[in-house]
């Protein structure tokens, strides 16, 4: 799912009492989940900053952005998959976030700009930089004028697919469940049951 998994377990979240080391905790999970999902939220910016951040300076500098897209490139290669250089990667999100200093990003740069989200996703979650660089804008325009839930936050949206799918899991295994039942000819009786206990 993500780029650098061992980094965003060490660097992302403060540790509680009931981490075990180099584990999550439940706590730890879920804000982690949240932003993963939410990347719109000033919170989910800073976590995702902060693990980006790799020598803790307060910005991003063009070399830690190009060590993570490095990584980004190498799968995107094992997948046959082609990429933009890293000059070009670069550029391009450097000129999405506008920053007030041309070779770093800093927190309040990442966070005044409304495609942190996109940006965040090139770093960090291939699947999701892949969903959006394969788009087809047409469409992506016409759902975002039809009004596709654009009330509902990425959080929300993502709860409400992930209540559809446990929801249709739950009937699937109750309509099985039922079927069996239906289908069993079998009558045992108690003495039956108690033979076979013993």
């Amino acid at each position: 799912m993500c780029v650098h998994w061992y980094l965003w377990l060490r660097r992302s979240l403060y540790r509680d009492k009931n981490s075990v080391a180099g584990k999550m905790s439940y706590k730890e999970f879920v804000w982690f989940l949240l932003s993963e999902e939410d990347k719109t939220t000033p919170r989910s910016i800073e976590y995702w900053f902060r693990c980006l951040d790799l020598d803790g300076d307060g910005a991003l500098s063009l070399y830690e952005m190009d060590y993570f897209y490095q990584e980004v490139q190498q799968r995107l290669r094992e997948l046959n998959i082609d990429c933009l250089s890293v000059e070009n990667t670069m550029c391009q999100i450097l000129d999405m976030i506008n920053p007030k200093e041309k070779d770093k990003v800093t927190l309040r740069d990442l966070k005044g700009c409304k495609l942190a989200p996109i940006v965040i996703n090139t770093f960090m979650n291939l699947e999701k930089y892949l969903e959006y660089e394969q788009r087809d804008p047409v469409l992506a325009a016409a759902a975002k004028d039809e009004g596709a839930d654009a009330s509902l936050s990425d959080w929300e949206r993502y709860a409400a697919q992930q209540y559809d799918r446990l929801l249709s899991e739950e009937e699937y295994a109750q309509e099985n469940f039922e079927d069996e039942n239906n289908s069993s000819d079998v009558e045992v009786n108690d003495k039956e049951i108690l033979s076979l206990l013993r």
